[in-house]
């Protein structure tokens, strides 16, 4: 299976570039392999550039989700962040994912000096 970087996903959601967007969609017509930083890369880019809301960020996670070309990596941590992010939107999608991904792995508690994050079961402000 083939992955795809950061570059590839903003093409494949952005669709502004036709050029790009018609050669991203022909390299994930076989199917491919998305990493956890690629996908948090792109989700920045969508915030910082294209300003995104937190609703507008959801959805295009749960569409890679549920994309039948896409395989992400620890699809269940991704699955788990985004409920966290959408009931906690004021965390960021990349937080939620961290803890995840810690949770997942066995190695928690996730220290974090962001006061918010810490609240939550599976953090520690240090």
């Amino acid at each position: 299976m083939n992955s795809a970087d950061t570059n590839v996903l903003v093409r494949l959601i952005a669709r502004d570039d036709p050029h790009q967007t018609a050669s991203a969609e022909g390299f994930v017509k076989t199917g491919v392999w998305v990493s956890v930083l690629a996908l948090a890369e792109a989700v920045w880019v969508f915030e910082s550039f294209y300003k995104r809301t937190p609703r507008e960020l959801a959805e295009t996670i749960e569409m890679l989700l549920f994309n039948n070309n896409v395989v992400l990596e620890d699809s269940d941590a991704v699955r788990a962040a985004l409920e966290l992010f959408r009931a906690r939107p004021s965390l960021g999608f990349t937080d939620c994912l961290i803890l995840e991904l810690a949770r997942k792995s066995g190695h928690l508690p996730l220290g974090t000096f962001d006061r918010n994050l810490a609240k939550l079961d599976g953090a520690q402000k240090l």
